[in-house]
Formats: structure tokens, C-alpha cells, sequence
């Protein structure tokens, strides 16, 4: 099973900006999507978040979370990465 991550973010979020470092560093795959441009995707992440625009928006096989602010731990244990 392919494990697809989506993590939606803003060009000025400085814990996208980590979370995203983070993948990075242990060369985890994700398709960014920058909710500024993508209106949809704004509404997604505020259904997603009780409202709320939180960023990082991590959306994993369906499942949703944010990481905001941003936490190296909690992301490792949502992903099963050694943080």
C-alpha cells in the first residue's frame, strides 16, 4: 500500500516551513498544496480543523491532522517516523 501525504501549507507559515524540513531530512515524499492559491483547499483545511486555517494540514490516506504549532513529535508519531 502507497502511503500518499498531502500537507497544505501558506508561503509565510514558519511551521510548514519546519514540517516540511522535517520530510525533507528523513526524504519522505508529499504533494504540497498552497491553500493562498487553491480556494478549495483553504475550505478543506478550515472543515478539517473545526473553522480554523491551521498549517500545516496534513491530510495522510484520508485520515487529517495539523501540526500547528509545529512539534517534530507529534508529526513522527502521526507519520510512524522516528522522530
Amino acid at each position: 500500500m502507497t502511503c500518499q501525504i498531502r500537507i497544505y501549507t501558506t508561503r509565510w507559515c514558519p511551521d510548514c516551513r519546519r514540517a516540511k524540513y522535517f520530510l525533507s531530512l528523513r526524504n519522505v515524499h508529499y504533494e504540497e498544496i498552497n491553500i493562498e492559491e487553491a480556494p478549495a483547499a483553504e475550505a478543506f483545511v478550515r472543515r478539517a480543523n473545526h473553522g480554523k486555517a491551521k498549517v500545516p494540514t496534513f491530510e495522510v490516506n484520508g485520515r487529517t491532522f495539523h501540526c500547528s504549532p509545529y512539534d517534530p513529535d507529534k508529526l513522527a508519531r502521526e507519520l510512524n517516523l522516528k522522530s
